[in-house]
């Protein structure tokens, strides 16, 4: 399973910004899809996540800013940035949690390589 990020940036505060993230492989389904972002020396914290039936959820910094949704169909995805803050500024990283492959009964997760977000004013 490969996971690729597009869609970072340069982003005035304020502003917004689109990320997307495909998965590829074969895949039968994906519980979660999921976003992280690491900021330079700092840990990598979640931001959001949506289910597979479309459930989202956000961390609360992000929470009324950002929009995560998903095409399963494409197994993509992507996270609207709305009124982007400085403290947005970092590398965000795709996760697919939960992966169902053919022939293996242990649900797998995988991380894509991340995309990076800059703020500038």
């Amino acid at each position: 399973v490969r996971l690729d990020e597009s869609g970072g940036g340069l982003v005035q505060p304020g502003g917004s910004l689109s990320l997307s993230c495909e998965a590829s492989g074969n895949i039968q389904s994906i519980q979660y899809m999921e976003w992280y972002r690491q900021a330079p020396g700092k840990s990598r914290d979640f931001v959001a996540s949506i289910s597979s039936s479309g459930e989202p959820f956000y961390a609360d910094s992000v929470k009324g800013r950002f929009t995560v949704s998903r095409d399963n169909a494409r197994n993509t995805v992507f996270l609207y940035l709305n009124l982007v803050q400085p403290d947005d500024a970092a590398v965000y990283y795709c996760k697919a949690a939960g992966i169902r492959l053919p022939n293996i009964n242990r649900p797998q997760d995988a991380w894509g390589t991340g995309t990076l977000v800059t703020v500038v004013s």
